[in-house]
C-alpha cells in the first residue's frame, strides 16, 4: 500500500515529538525524585523553586495536566513541611 507524503511527514513529526516529550517527562520525574531524597528542610526549600518551574513548564508543554501539577506541588510542600 502506498503512503502519502503527508502521512510520512506526520510519522516523522510524531516520532520526534515523542522523543522530546519523553525527555521532558523524564526530567520532571528525576526532579521529583531528587527533591524527595533531600533530608533537610533548608536545602529542600532551596531546591523547591527549581522543581516548581519544571512542573509549570511541563504543564505549558502539555506533558502533564494542570491538576496533576497542583497535586505534585501540594505533595512536595507537604513532604517539605515534615522535614526537620
Amino acid at each position: 500500500m502506498k503512503r502519502s507524503i503527508s502521512v510520512l511527514k506526520n510519522i516523522r513529526k510524531s516520532t520526534k515529538l515523542r522523543i522530546v516529550n519523553r525527555k521532558k517527562k523524564k526530567r520532571l520525574k528525576d526532579a521529583l525524585k531528587r527533591i524527595k531524597k533531600i533530608t533537610t528542610k533548608k536545602s529542600a526549600l532551596k531546591a523547591y523553586p527549581e522543581v516548581q518551574t519544571i512542573i509549570d513548564k511541563s504543564v505549558q508543554d502539555g506533558i502533564i495536566k494542570k491538576n496533576t501539577a497542583a497535586r505534585h506541588k501540594a505533595h512536595l510542600m507537604k513532604h517539605i513541611s515534615t522535614l526537620k
